[in-house]
């Protein structure tokens, strides 16, 4: 047989030669072996290969696997990576449209004539090969079709980007040097089911391995965890496939100590029975160990570890469960990706994501939108996380609403059945032994048919112990029991309240909610209030965790930064993380909103309501702090006993008393949940307290006036207000201050929420009235110790109401502001109420009182608290992929600026705050932030209010109305001084 090209625009070839696929076996030739985690049956071709790139089949070098073909002259490629990241052709970002759109017009099954091939050359030496053995070559991963020869006989070919291509080439291994040889499609008729939202590449981009297998050999295995009612007895059922057997022995162990032992002499299954067993869950994840020793005539041949995780996971009564107890996912949607490599990711970097997750209270993970790498499940089996595992398919360019109804796939079409089932097939072998897998998903985005509900029937066959998840009947309706679950996207919390109380035959999540794309995650806490509200509601997985951005020429990249066409740009921006495995300021906000603690307090007592599942808080230290202005003035560590999904009440040990030691006397009790110096959960309670009133200096001020300036005096100060523009100086012991004019500002820069619900378009007036507003002096009136100055503001094209500004100069230098608008009810809401300082750039350092400490808004900042935080202006400006809104602190009482040989302080009761090198303008005309000009000043914007971010999708979704300003009189109050 040779190799077909006429296979790669086939939907009904995928896999020639194409060995059947299994479990994930860890195989080793000793125990020793197993214990050091390296196995001589095992050799790895991950390397240099030698590399040829054809921009079609017309370019092909026909002969290159050839046993004879001379490649010394080709180019090297490193394998596992990428062909578009190594300098061949162009990654390509896109969401739904397929990669061809608007080039060649094509119909699913074909492929298009622009079609990329990477040729790979390698050899291995036969003396690598152990003696008695079969020998497989796996890739684990390639992108998005392959063939294969051996020293030049074809081998086969396959399709499949996420799951493994085992071929058996023993029979074609020579003495001495052998070659491999590899093309890669870019494009097959299988890209059409990989239409995920994705950067597009190709390639051999995971390992490839040479795997001996002795001729006896344990060749599948499949376990199966049992529990009884009470769930303190469990049947652990092991079904393996072994070939020649003479002796096996199965040995269970928990931590190293031998449960029970059993020895077989044929494939025959066997159970183990265990009274009072361990159960693993996300929040206890034990992990059982079975270790399998096959013995031929001569001895041990092989040994296998086995990781069983003993569970039972079902739906009772419409309710999904966990060991008998409702599930709720505090989950998170997550690609493979890193910046460096693409989605070759490490097996470090997979584990940092993993405990990020799990140190932010994210319980589980869906892999959208195809089966992950296997040792992220080992990981997740490990720490603790619940995985929806997903089939490799998306086709939502085949059936979006500009798309031909007639081309939709995999819908009820016959031709597409037996690949997708191939791919369902794929994913369920390999993952089929891991405990955090608790739901298979039969892919994303691709309607729904016969088709689909075909292969959710195949996987219910094949496995009972899961049950079955697919969001896209929720556009067809047509075969509704293709999935166990109502699952849905980005639905808002008040439709899904509307939604539940209609409907309550399946339990419901969102496979995708709360869009995490740039400065969003708004009103995240609205559906963590559904889940304590309806039992059907069961939590959801926000998308998603890890911005998908590439390192390169030194620069930060998204889609069309490389050139290519079409592309969905910045859209690849959705990470909880950014690029670099850096917790954006969301994270705050998921990890209180995901805490499993909730707490009520009042000055006499602190309640705990705990929602944990099977964890006591005796396993926690509660640390309970009273603050007096921000200063810790008192500290106690409690222990305390309470059961799971039960509540305790424990005394405040602290009573308060005024204390005139601190200036604003605001009590504050912080409340944290710890355990190995890592907080879990916390909560703040703010006593009741009086606004201070700022003392009045009674230091003389000599006021200087003339017909275009009005100059105030006093001790180690002067301002300057002109009659034409405002505040325009401040002078402090001989240091100026400010920039330019002081304005009142009322726009801030557009989020990308913002940008797709068309903010620009609806709130432009107010940027016009930002940068136009006609300033008016009206009147200044001189005191002995006081001088006041007035001005109006006209705003141009909302109307004849003025905006009122009055600064009053104290004779310390204290300048006290008092602005005030009242909107007219026919315009829109302002995005913003205040004042927008331009100081000079050495203003570098920011501390303050106020909401922290990460950047937070009304509407994101119920995991924020009140406390004295710093932080470099510099540094402030969040390093979202498309320059934006950031920065904000809600709820401030005092800042502090710090300068070269200068600081200026704020006081106010209540205002929000943000430094910046940059104007809401500058941020608003960058698209990269290499784009945005060099620092040459420090901008505050101190406002009453701004509106929230918003974040329930990132295509027209708004800020809540309760987190927009209202259309009442607004109100900004503060002082500042030099210091």
């Amino acid at each position: 047989m040779e190799m077909n090209n006429e296979w790669v625009q086939d939907p009904k070839v995928f896999n020639i030669n194409r060995e059947k696929a299994h479990a994930s076996i860890h195989r080793y030739a000793s125990l020793e072996e197993m214990h050091t985690n390296k196995s001589s049956y095992i050799y790895s071709l991950n390397g240099k290969w030698k590399f040829h790139y054809a921009n079609g089949f017309n370019q092909l070098i026909k002969d290159f696997s050839n046993k004879d073909y001379n490649s010394d002259n080709w180019d090297e490629i490193n394998v596992p990576g990428h062909i578009q990241l190594q300098g061949y052709g162009t990654p390509m970002y896109v969401n739904q449209i397929y990669p061809w759109s608007a080039t060649e017009q094509i119909i699913p099954g074909e492929i298009p004539e622009h079609n990329p091939i990477g040729s790979y050359i390698t050899y291995f030496d036969s003396s690598v090969i152990k003696d008695n053995t079969d020998v497989y070559i796996n890739f684990k991963g390639v992108e998005s079709a392959m063939a294969l020869w051996v020293n030049g006989t074809f081998v086969g070919y396959s399709e499949d980007t996420f799951t493994p291509s085992r071929f058996n080439i023993t029979s074609l291994i020579e003495e001495g040097k052998n070659k491999i040889a590899v093309n890669v499609y870019r494009f097959s008729s299988g890209s059409w089911l990989e239409d995920q939202d994705f950067w597009r590449f190709s390639g051999i981009f995971r390992d490839v391995e040479l795997e001996m297998v002795p001729h006896t050999h344990l060749e599948d295995i499949k376990v199966l965890t049992h529990l009884n009612d009470t769930y303190d007895h469990a049947v652990v059922e092991v079904n393996p496939t072994v070939i020649h057997p003479t002796k096996v022995i199965y040995t269970l162990k928990y931590n190293d100590e031998i449960i029970v032992s059993e020895t077989k002499e044929d494939s025959s299954s066997l159970q183990f029975e265990l009274e009072h067993p361990y159960l693993w869950s996300a929040e206890k994840p034990h992990l059982y160990t079975l270790i399998i020793e096959v013995m031929d005539e001569e001895g041990l041949v092989e040994c296998i570890s086995q990781q069983v995780g003993i569970r039972e996971f079902e739906i009772i009564n419409g309710i999904m469960c966990i060991n008998g107890q409702r599930i709720i996912f505090h989950g998170v949607n997550r690609h493979e990706f890193s910046a460096y490599t693409g989605r070759h990711v490490s097996y470090e970097e997979t584990k940092q994501d993993i405990l990020n997750m799990k140190a932010h209270n994210i319980n589980a993970l869906r892999t959208s939108h195809y089966p992950n790498q296997s040792f992220v499940y080992d990981l997740c089996d490990e720490y603790g996380l619940y995985v929806i595992d997903e089939v490799n398919l998306e086709t939502h360019g085949t059936w979006s609403e500009y798309f031909d109804k007639e081309h939709i796939i995999p819908d009820n079409k016959p031709e597409w059945l037996d690949i997708i089932l191939d791919r369902a097939n794929s994913m369920y072998e390999r993952d089929k032994n891991h405990p955090s897998i608790i739901i298979w998903s039969l892919g994303n985005e691709s309607h729904g048919g016969k088709n689909l509900y075909e292969m959710s029937q195949f996987l219910r066959n094949k496995d009972q112990s899961r049950v079955i998840h697919y969001e896209g009947i929720s556009h067809d309706r047509s075969y509704n029991e293709t999935s166990d679950i109502e699952s849905q996207m980005y639905t808002y919390a008040k439709d899904i309240e509307k939604y539940l109380t209609t409907h309550q035959d399946k339990p419901f999540i969102l496979c995708e909610y709360a869009h995490s794309m740039g400065n969003s995650n708004g009103a995240l806490f609205k559906y963590i209030d559904l889940e304590k509200k309806y039992p059907l509601y069961q939590g959801g997985f926000i998308w998603d965790y890890i911005d998908q951005a590439l390192y390169h020429d030194g620069k930060l990249c998204y889609g069309g930064d490389f050139k290519e066409r079409p592309s969905d740009y910045d859209f690849c921006g959705n990470g909880l993380v950014f690029a670099n495995r850096k917790n954006t300021p969301k994270m705050q906000e998921v990890k209180y909103c995901y805490q499993y603690v909730d707490f009520t307090i009042n000055e006499q007592e602190i309640k705990l309501d705990n929602r944990y599942l099977f964890t006591d808080l005796n396993e926690y230290t509660l640390q309970i702090d009273l603050l007096c202005d921000g200063y810790v003035i008192k500290s106690q560590n409690v222990m305390i006993e309470c059961a799971p999904q039960s509540t305790t009440t424990i005394k405040n040990p602290f009573m308060v008393e005024g204390d005139k030691e601190y200036a604003l006397n605001i009590y504050l009790l912080n409340i944290y949940l710890k355990k190995d110096n890592q907080v879990y959960a916390y909560e703040q309670y703010i006593y009741n307290y009086e606004p201070q009133t700022a003392k009045k200096s009674s230091l003389p001020v000599k006021v200087i006036e003339d017909y275009l300036n009005v100059g105030v005096v006093g001790k180690d100060f002067n301002v300057i207000f002109s009659k034409q523009k405002g505040l325009v100086s401040y002078r402090y012991h001989q240091e100026e201050y400010i920039r330019v004019p002081v304005k009142p500002n009322f726009f801030r820069a557009s989020t990308n929420n913002d940008v797709e619900n068309k903010y620009g378009y609806r709130y432009g007036e107010w940027l016009t009235a930002s940068l136009y507003a006609k300033c008016q002096f009206v009147r200044v009136v001189k005191e002995e110790t006081s001088c006041k100055i007035e001005y109006t503001y006209d705003l141009p094209r909302l109307g004849d109401e003025l905006l009122y500004l009055t600064y009053t100069v104290y004779g310390d230098g204290k300048v006290e502001v008092d602005m005030s608008y009242q909107p007219l009810a026919s315009n829109i809401e302002m995005p913003a109420f205040g004042l927008l300082f331009q100081l000079y750039k050495d203003m570098e350092h920011v501390s303050y009182y106020g909401f922290g400490p990460e950047e937070n808004y009304i509407d994101r900042n119920k995991g924020a608290m009140l406390g004295r935080y710093d932080y470099n202006v510099t540094d402030n400006c969040t390093p979202y992929l498309y320059p934006q809104e950031c920065g904000n602190r809600t709820h401030v009482k005092e800042v502090l600026i710090h300068g070269e040989n200068k600081v200026l302080l704020l006081e106010g009761d209540d205002f929000e705050m943000s430094a910046l090198h940059y104007t809401p303008y500058e941020l608003e005309n960058a698209r990269h932030h290499d784009e945005l000009p060099e620092a040459y000043q420090t901008v505050l914007c101190i406002n009453e209010k701004q509106m929230g971010v918003a974040g329930d999708d990132t295509w027209g979704a708004k800020t809540h109305e309760e987190f927009l300003l209202d259309k009442n009189k607004h109100h900004l109050h503060f002082v500042f001084k030099g210091e």
